[in-house]
């Protein structure tokens, strides 16, 4: 560390003086450390917080690093209570929500339970309202369909589908009664 600088007007200094200033020193006191006494210091029980104070008035600060170890401390159990609260939620969303997709699964099977049934009721429905089952499938292909361009063509066309049509439904009641 420098000294501080002194301003004279010439460079002489009166005898007996170094131009020193005795200022007190920042740094802590040194000691001597023995063998002995580390050894002495391992068998004898001292505290926690003996310790702690101890090492807190050796520094230059000692509420700082202090300060700022409680702090740290106090942040973690914070986080670890947080985190903590997350994981507890999470947990009950997750049962709610697993209670709730095995509720849809047994009102889908419900309802495929009741879709098979009906399926399976459907031809004596059927019967009930006089309804004669198809004896065959009719299938009607129009890949080549071409819908006409004249109206003419088209009013000559539903007419003679009308007057097929009427045929057809003149005989049917024949043919019912």
């Amino acid at each position: 560390m420098a000294a501080p600088m002194r301003s004279t007007r010439s460079h002489v200094s009166p005898a007996g003086r170094d131009g020193r200033t005795d200022a007190p020193s920042k740094r802590p006191e040194l000691h001597v450390v023995s063998s002995s006494d580390q050894h002495g210091k391992k068998n004898e029980k001292h505290s926690f917080a003996e310790n702690v104070i101890t090492w807190t008035k050796t520094r230059s600060r000692p509420w700082l690093h202090t300060g700022i170890a409680v702090l740290f401390l106090i942040l973690c159990w914070i986080g670890t209570l947080l985190l903590r609260t997350q994981m507890v939620e999470n947990s009950f969303e997750s049962a709610r929500i697993e209670q709730n997709i095995t509720m849809l699964q047994q009102d889908v099977e419900d309802d495929q339970a009741k879709l098979s049934n009906l399926e399976a009721t459907l031809p004596d429905r059927a019967q009930k309202l006089n309804m004669v089952p198809a004896s065959g499938s009719l299938s009607i292909d129009l890949q080549g369909y071409k819908a006409p361009e004249d109206t003419k063509q088209n009013s000559s066309s539903t007419q003679t589908q009308s007057d097929s049509s009427k045929q057809n439904a003149d005989a049917d009641q024949g043919g019912q009664q």
